[in-house]
């Protein structure tokens, strides 16, 4: 009776295991990340929701700005030169508390996008139209999908119970806001402090 009952609980795991995996043929598509873009997203991080919109300058160069929650309707997250500036209306200073998670996944993201908008074509698996691209990254695997133009649909991270889907993606210009820039240049060059001035002076 035991060894029927492992018996079941085997074969029951690997039934899972076959659902749970990413069916679909391999095939590969042109390469429609290396652009600068704007979108609408719906992101769900563990027990956030947020919208809003991304912005993909180039490579390291993005702009995240969010419209709900509450707690982060109106924030704006440029990342660029490898900093991370946070603005609202206006206004910047260091990112607050409640951006902390969101920013580590829009790092995550950015390191995926980066990476595979270097590639000649994009190779994964074809499912419902849409192909999928699995990677790993620090924080764990993900899976990054492109539509038929080979724009980018989705980026997901289920060890950290991450989803962005996209929307409404079009191709802009890509040139940094100004702002963005100077704020970045002034954050990677601290201020000389009192002591340093004095050692200068004399």
């Amino acid at each position: 009776m035991k060894r029927f009952f492992t018996s079941a609980a085997a074969l029951m795991a690997s039934l899972c295991l076959a659902a749970c995996s990413v069916t679909g043929k391999d095939s590969s598509r042109k390469n429609g990340l290396d652009c600068a873009f704007q979108s609408s997203v719906s992101l769900t991080l563990d027990r956030l929701s947020a919208e809003g919109r991304i912005t993909r300058f180039g490579e390291g160069v993005w702009r995240a700005e969010f419209d709900s929650p509450n707690t982060l309707s109106g924030v704006t997250l440029d990342f660029a030169e490898g900093n991370v500036t946070a603005s609202y209306k206006g206004l910047s200073f260091s990112v607050p508390q409640s951006a902390l998670p969101v920013k580590a996944m829009m790092l995550e993201l950015i390191e995926a996008v980066d990476s595979c908008a270097k590639l000649e074509e994009l190779s994964g698996k074809e499912e419902d139209g849409a192909l999928l691209i699995g990677g790993n990254l620090e924080a764990g695997e993900y899976t990054l999908s492109v539509d038929g133009e080979g724009s980018i649909s989705a980026f997901e991270m289920p060890g950290s119970k991450l989803k962005i889907v996209f929307s409404e993606v079009t191709a802009i210009e890509g040139a940094l806001p100004e702002e963005a820039t100077e704020t970045a240049s002034e954050e990677a060059i601290p201020s000389p402090t009192e002591e340093e001035t004095d050692g200068q002076e004399r």
